[in-house]
């Protein structure tokens, strides 16, 4: 029990401990197992072998988040304040109580409509955790008590239990492999580290107490699979203290450190920035008028009898809301959210599909993406991409080359292949790479994938780019592929050469691979009745073994030094390629072993001793080297050089091992093919020895970065590190060690086909073709939306100055208000939405990814584009509070008659001082006629209220088209129309044509027109309203001119 408890403060590297000392500190017999009452106690010590379940927020949690939003909480307030001022409307009048609430309703439902949005995207956005624990292992072969349980649930293991495991188990947790029960054992834990092979396991110690993942060679992991061999392990740790685990923990502490989006950040601080705006102008508002709800008489200057009149009061007061709603963008949230889904379905048929509708934005500003080398750079899919055999001499040689990328047979081909009838050396390249191999492909929809080795499967696609020697059978694999493309179920590949060779020359005997001698063979009954022994593996191994080679016309020819060099020459051009060599031989002369068949044959005792099996594959035959790697995509190449050109760094952080990752970059254009790779290739190991300021030298340094046998802490800290300085990081991956980095990265991405569904519901965007270059398309269509949003907000906010003008000019003349909030809020929500909607359509610019990123930190509104508002905003609110003026004061306008409607005219001065109006003795307006109803007046002031109706629709109507009008300015920051024409975004068009009609339809539906204090308007009128609205065009135009000419002139003089 003292051993344990030395076990719970500090696990011991069990990787460094000889299989006894384990057994040793374990307490545990390998003959016998663990003992049910030991079991019991160490569960009281370690708990489960499962993954933690973190708590998820409670959904009230859920809710109150999305109102902590500066925009949000200023309509919570809006919404607050129109609510009581509807209230007490509605216990003074009771006939206006439906209207009065009209507001405050709208503005609940825009607000609950944004937490439901909200509480569905975050409720969706914590199944990373829950997709690991699908990787979790249900089930174990343990030895417990002297007997083996067949199918213990895996959860129950503790530490020092023993695990028997055979090819297809999934590892149930992290496990010390103690005894091989085959040569050989592989795992494949490239999901976990990165690697692009199945990794050769162990039992020896490996003696060094903190080493990296891959190189523990004798630990087998949790969520890993076993692809060959069997072995019995110990386990050494579970839940959350494996490997997953730790990442399990990673993603969680990821997830609490996940950052606000670039717009995020802007919209709230323009957002802080309009609270105080807002806040001043509606209590200057409230202030300028304190002399019509506050008056004194003045005794000796000072003043006394006091007089406060609530009811003005109050009226002012609604006026300083009715400022606020003008000056909040109701609608821009709502409009930003369209936008964004919008660029998510033109995202999805460019294969990326978005998860979240923030990163469609962030994308647009990213400056760095940190990419992993297998299955994104490359096709995580081995492939020989050449390999070469002796000539008619042993100092020539011929060498070929193989297209094709993927484990479809169809995908590429031998390159200048004229070699049908093929000749003895090539018919040994094809025997020995179709009999000697244990692995199968089959078909997962579009994607291929092995069963078994990578290398053999990449093997057994190459002999059926060789085809078969033979002309018949040739012809019948031929019918055989046609017929094929006809089959309902094509998840089996057809491998029809294969199948010939395999038929042909009838495997009796494997002699496994072993580390020692690096190769593996197979006894087969060739069609003669003769015995022949096919061998791959190590070229340098198998060279050795090698007495003679095979020239291309079967003869064959002792090895001599000049043979050798010309081979090893050859090996050493392949490698330095990032190949994987693999040397072919064969053996005819088997002596005892020339009629061997089956298990009764004397003979096979030999075979049972490991040790044997160098001197059976010795005097071979050597044939050629094949050359393995798992090729870089091909459109990879274009995509570096683009991000090169949008000024996008590209780092590589992979698993895998250095020389691999070097090859793969310089192979893809990151890095040229002679530079020296010195400070921009390194190890994980390696830079998270520097110290932080080295750390931040090095990534801060131009150019492409390649970090390899990176572990998933150091992917994080890479990220972290970038971000600190500033970087918007996209980060891609596919495996589970790339979901911690996934989840803190900006932008996430993980690849559809062959990611693990831990990595995609880690990430923000999942790409459907797995393709580096539709990250870079992705960047460039968030560029796109990012200036689109920009022309819109442009668009909604130089609109809200204009009401806000125009509220704050009526308040400064003393006029009646010429806008009431009900209609400020159908302006900013349903007319403004459809336009300020349709500008997310506007086309990209041909040069957008021939510029830098834009910083995350650039203004949303610079100072010119501010001055532009202020500007557009005066003319929007002389143009809306001057017709209301001249309504009530001018008989007529460029020879527009205006009161023929019979309406009575006032001085400015009377329109100014309206609240005195109960003075005014010899005032008595007439009756007049709007929309075929008759306006009388019982007492002569309510001119000034209901008697304002006409006025009101005049005001609305003109800053309804002067926004029209102004959405047409707002299809580009810079250029004119005339360079831009309106008819370059066909959905504004129709979008300005829908705003008009809603605004008709309010306008001459009579229940409507009640709702909004407004009456129909004649044809005349409407000209009226046109000629008042226009000029904001040739404003904005002659703004944008001057805008060109500044900009110039500054690029004159820089240059």
């Amino acid at each position: 029990m003292g051993e344990a408890v030395v076990m719970e403060e500090k696990p011991f590297p069990a990787w460094s401990w000889s299989v006894e000392q384990c057994w040793k500190a374990y307490n545990v017999k390998p003959e016998k197992g663990l003992t049910t009452y030991e079991v019991e106690k160490r569960r009281q010590l370690y708990g489960w072998n499962e993954l933690d379940k973190e708590k998820g927020k409670p959904l009230w949690h859920l809710v109150l988040e999305q109102f902590d939003d500066v925009l949000v909480k200023i309509l919570v307030v809006a919404a607050f304040i129109s609510f009581l001022l509807a209230y007490f409307q509605g216990h003074e009048s009771e006939d206006s109580c439906f209207e009065a609430y009209v507001e405050p309703f709208v503005i609940v439902l825009i607000l609950v409509l944004n937490a439901v949005v909200g509480v569905w995207q975050e409720s969706n956005a914590e199944k990373a955790l829950e997709a690991l624990k699908d990787m979790q292992c249900e089930s174990a072969k343990v030895l417990r008590d002297g007997y083996w349980i067949p199918d213990l649930p895996a959860r129950e293991l503790v530490p020092g239990d023993i695990v028997e495991l055979r090819v297809g188990d999934k590892v149930p947790a992290d496990m010390r492999v103690a005894v091989l029960s085959t040569s050989t054992l592989r795992a494949e834990q490239s999901s976990l580290t990165g690697e692009s092979m199945p990794v050769l396991k162990g039992a020896s110690p490996i003696f060094l107490d903190d080493c990296e993942l891959q190189a523990k060679e004798n630990m087998v992991f949790a969520g890993t699979t076993i692809v060959n061999g069997s072995c019995v392990c110990v386990v050494v740790s579970i839940g959350m203290e494996t490997e997953i685990g730790k990442i399990q923990a990673q993603i969680h502490e990821a997830s609490l450190e996940e950052h606000e989006t670039p717009l995020k950040k802007k919209l709230n601080e323009f957002g802080n920035r309009l609270t105080t705006a807002i806040g001043l102008i509606c209590l200057t508002v409230w202030i300028i008028n304190y002399k019509y709800f506050l008056t004194w008489d003045l005794d000796d200057g000072w003043p006394t009898k006091l007089r406060f009149s609530f009811k003005k009061c109050t009226y002012y007061f609604k006026i300083a809301v009715a400022l606020a709603v003008a000056a909040i963008p109701e609608g821009l949230p709502a409009v930003i959210t369209t936008c964004l889904a919008l660029g998510t379905r033109k995202m999805a048929q460019k294969n990326a599909i978005v998860r979240k509708l923030q990163s469609v934005e962030t994308l647009g500003c990213t400056t760095v993406i940190c990419s992993d080398k297998t299955g994104t750079l490359t096709t995580n899919q081995m492939s020989v991409t050449e390999f070469f055999t002796l000539g008619g001499k042993t100092t020539t040689s011929r060498t070929f080359h193989v297209d094709g990328t993927t484990y479809d047979p169809k995908d590429g081909e031998i390159l200048d292949w004229t070699y049908y009838n093929m000749d003895a050396n090539l018919q040994a390249v094809a025997q020995i790479c179709a009999v000697c191999n244990d692995a199968g492909i089959f078909c997962n929809g579009r994607v291929f994938h092995a069963t078994g080795l990578p290398t053999e499967a990449a093997l057994k696609v190459l002999v059926e780019k060789m085809g078969v020697p033979d002309t018949k059978a040739k012809n019948h694999i031929q019918d055989s592929q046609i017929l094929s493309n006809y089959i309902i179920d094509r998840s089996m590949v057809n491998l029809a050469c294969c199948e010939w060779w395999t038929k042909r020359s009838k495997r009796v005997a494997t002699l496994e691979f072993d580390r020692i001698r690096k190769s593996m063979s197979v006894i087969v009954r060739e069609p003669s009745g003769q015995n022949r022994l096919l061998v791959k593996g190590a070229v340098e191994s198998i060279l050795e073994r090698s007495s003679h080679v095979q020239l291309t016309d079967g003869s064959l020819v002792p090895v001599d030094e000049t043979c050798k060099e010309l081979l090893h020459s050859k090996l050493l051009e392949m490698s330095s390629k990032g190949l994987r060599c693999l040397g072919l031989a064969y053996k005819d002369e088997l002596g005892e072993f020339s009629d061997y068949y089956s298990e009764s044959h004397p003979a096979h005792k030999k075979l049972l001793d490991h040790s044997n099996y160098s001197s059976i594959e010795s005097d071979l035959v050597f044939v050629g080297v094949v050359g393995l790697r798992d090729p870089p995509r091909e459109e990879v190449d274009k995509a570096i050089d683009d991000c090169r050109g949008a000024g996008i760094k590209v780092m590589v952080i992979t698993g895998d091992n250095k020389s691999t990752a070097e090859a793969i970059c310089k192979e893809i254009g990151l890095f040229s093919k002679d530079e020296d790779l010195k400070g921009k290739s390194m190890t994980g190991k390696e830079f998270v020895a520097l110290s932080s300021s080295e750390q931040i030298e090095i990534l801060s340094k131009p150019g492409a970065k390649v970090f390899s046998r990176a572990e998933p802490r150091h992917k994080q800290d890479i990220v972290r590190l970038l971000q600190e300085m500033g970087e918007i990081v996209a980060m891609t991956g596919d495996g589970v060690n790339d979901a911690p980095a996934l989840k803190l990265a900006d932008i996430g991405v993980a690849m559809g086909m062959t990611g693990t569904e831990v990595a995609k519901e880690a990430s923000d965007m999942v790409l459907a073709d797995d393709n580096f270059s539709t990250i870079v398309s992705a960047v460039a269509e968030g560029r796109s939306i990012y200036d689109n949003m920009k022309a819109f907000i442009r668009y909604m906010i130089s609109s809200n100055v204009g009401e806000v003008i125009s509220i704050f000019l009526t308040t400064a003349l003393g006029v009646p208000e010429s806008l009431i909030p009900v209609q400020l809020l159908w302006v900013n929500l349903v007319t403004d939405g459809p336009p300020a909607t349709a500008l997310g359509f506007n086309p990209a610019d041909v040069d957008i990814m021939d510029k830098p990123p834009r910083k995350s930190n650039d203004a949303l509104i610079n100072s010119w584009v501010l001055f532009r508002y202020m500007v557009i905003g005066s003319y929007v609110g002389i143009a809306t509070v001057g017709i209301f003026v001249l309504w009530f004061t001018q008989a007529s306008f460029l020879g527009i008659d205006l009161v023929s409607d019979g309406h009575t005219l006032v001085e400015l001065s009377q329109l100014r001082n309206w609240g005195e109006c109960p003075s005014w003795s010899d005032f008595n307006p007439a009756p007049f006629t709007v929309g075929g109803r008759v306006i009388t007046f019982s007492d002569p002031c309510d001119y000034f209220s209901a008697g304002k109706v006409k006025a009101t629709t005049l005001s609305l109507s003109v800053l309804v088209a002067i926004e029209m009008f102004n959405s047409l300015n707002a299809l580009s920051e810079d250029n004119s129309l005339v360079t831009m024409p309106p008819w370059r975004n066909p959905w504004l068009l129709v979008a300005m044509s829908v705003s008009f009609v809603l605004h008709c339809v309010i306008l001459y539906i009579p229940f409507l027109a009640n709702v909004f204090g407004i009456v129909p308007l004649s044809f005349k009128e409407w000209f009226l309203v046109i000629l008042f609205s226009a000029p904001v065009i040739l404003i904005d135009e002659f703004l944008k001119f001057l805008g060109r000419i500044i900009r110039l002139k500054k690029k004159v003089k820089t240059a």
